[in-house]
């Protein structure tokens, strides 16, 4: 009996030390392998790293010089066909609600109308196209004044009416300029230049508010009208023919009130009207 005894715990402590051994080899067999898992996240780090270096390398190109065959390349696009402004036309009054009016333009009658309101932060630009018309009577005045050679003062010497505004009239003809600044004048034909210029920033200031008023204020658009129906009465609008497509636009354009399209309608029958008259006068 005590031969079995001894002969159980031995085998138990036996076992005991095998199951301890084996533990103690895979633990530190386990602890040899840590390094492995390390190794494969080692070249992910440097390929991100890669990335972020090349980033300034592109951007940094925008500012290198062409190479022979950019500019070679570069020559062969098409240059830019639009012809140097001449003609050009200031006015400005801080307290004005349209404080500053700048207006530009070459000799075929394209430009632009650049103008600052007092609810504006920025000026705004938008692109003009003279009628023929207007571009011939704006030819003639300068040409009448002979606005080039001329050294003529035309500011009036008795009258200063700088609270109406400052007007400036500038020609940039064959190498040659001339700017021409006054508030009020005798002279008939700088008189007509300034208000024909005048009539033009009101024709394309009203259609460039017209226009807002379509996309964001639609319910402005009678009022607008009212105030375009105002300035053609009073002969402030430089080609009231030249506005007749823009304003069978707006008598289609169901965005706006119905009270207004149809006030479109009837300015596009007094403008036609008043053009038959005009024809007939000249018989």
């Amino acid at each position: 009996m005590k031969n079995l005894r001894f002969t159980v715990l031995f085998l138990i402590t036996t076992l005991a030390l095998t199951g301890s051994f084996f533990a103690q080899t895979k633990k530190r067999n386990s602890r040899k392998q840590t390094p492995k898992p390390s190794a494969t996240i080692q070249p992910k780090q440097k390929e991100t790293q890669s990335d972020v270096i090349s980033t300034p390398k592109t951007s940094g190109k925008k500012n290198e010089r062409p190479t022979d065959e950019n500019a070679k390349n570069n020559s062969l696009l098409p240059k830019s066909t639009e012809n140097p402004p001449v003609y050009f036309y200031e006015f400005s009054h801080p307290n004005f609600l349209v404080s500053q009016v700048f207006i530009e333009h070459d000799e075929n009658g394209k430009g632009k109308i650049t103008f600052l309101k007092k609810d504006f932060s920025e000026a705004v630009s938008d692109p003009i196209q003279l009628s023929a018309a207007i571009l011939e009577k704006l030819k003639t005045l300068f040409k009448t004044l002979n606005f080039l050679e001329s050294v003529e003062v035309y500011q009036s010497a008795e009258r200063n009416y700088a609270h109406l505004g400052t007007m400036k009239i500038k020609l940039k003809k064959d190498g040659r300029e001339r700017t021409a600044a006054f508030n009020w004048t005798e002279n008939k034909e700088a008189k007509d230049l300034a208000d024909e210029y005048r009539k033009i920033s009101n024709q394309y200031i009203w259609m460039f508010d017209v226009g807002v008023a379509r996309e964001n204020q639609p319910l402005e658009s009678p009022h607008l009208m009212d105030v375009l129906d105002a300035l053609i009465r009073r002969n402030e609008i430089s080609d009231s023919e030249q506005m007749i497509p823009f304003l069978k636009e707006l008598s289609d354009d169901e965005r706006i009130p119905l009270i207004a399209r149809n006030h479109a309608t009837k300015l596009i029958q007094q403008i036609e009207k008043q053009a038959a008259k005009r024809q007939d006068d000249k018989k």
